[in-house]
């Protein structure tokens, strides 16, 4: 069975970026035309979505720069050692929200300075996979269409964010902890 599945994966994409073009063509669209339209699309809208990721990388720069960060992580040390939480997580619960590179790169420090099957390293990955960069999300998906009033979506995403947290947070320390 593992040779099946392993075979299946070799030659999936393969397969994929002959067929779709050729099942195309077949139709009688002009595949190439198509191609080309969408990648000028798709330029487009990286062009429209700039400036909204020049301001919420600048904000976040700020945000780390000002002590801001460091006083958020201070205030909310007590409240990790009430809920029986190593605070060496909680710089990636602030980050994750902001920016995927600097959470996964936080992530990868906890890694290296714990090990990977740590309760922190496990917790790291854990806060990692289930929640997401929501503003960095938001600025671009409503960025590229031009959607100025996010309205109720910031607060559902940091709720979900949250609901995330909470759920890595129980479940690694439930089956992982001694």
């Amino acid at each position: 069975m593992g040779d099946l599945v392993n075979a299946a994966a070799r030659w999936l994409l393969p397969v994929f970026l002959v067929g779709l073009p050729l099942y195309g063509y077949l139709r009688g669209v002009d595949v190439y035309g198509e191609f080309v339209d969408g990648a000028q699309e798709g330029f487009w809208t990286a062009i429209k979505t700039i400036p909204f990721m020049v301001a919420i990388l600048t904000a976040m720069a700020v945000f780390r720069s000002s002590g801001a960060l460091t006083a958020l992580l201070n205030l909310a040390a007590p409240v990790a050692r009430l809920l029986h939480l190593p605070s060496e997580v909680l710089p990636l619960v602030i980050l994750r929200p902001l920016s995927g590179s600097a959470s996964f790169a936080y992530t990868a420090d906890l890694m290296r300075s714990f090990g990977p099957d740590s309760l922190l390293g496990r917790l790291g990955s854990a806060v990692q996979g289930s929640t997401d960069t929501t503003f960095f999300v938001l600025t671009v998906y409503f960025g590229s269409v031009g959607i100025k009033d996010a309205r109720y979506a910031p607060a559902v995403g940091i709720l979900g964010d949250v609901a995330g947290f909470i759920a890595a947070c129980l479940l690694t320390t439930l089956l992982f902890s001694p």
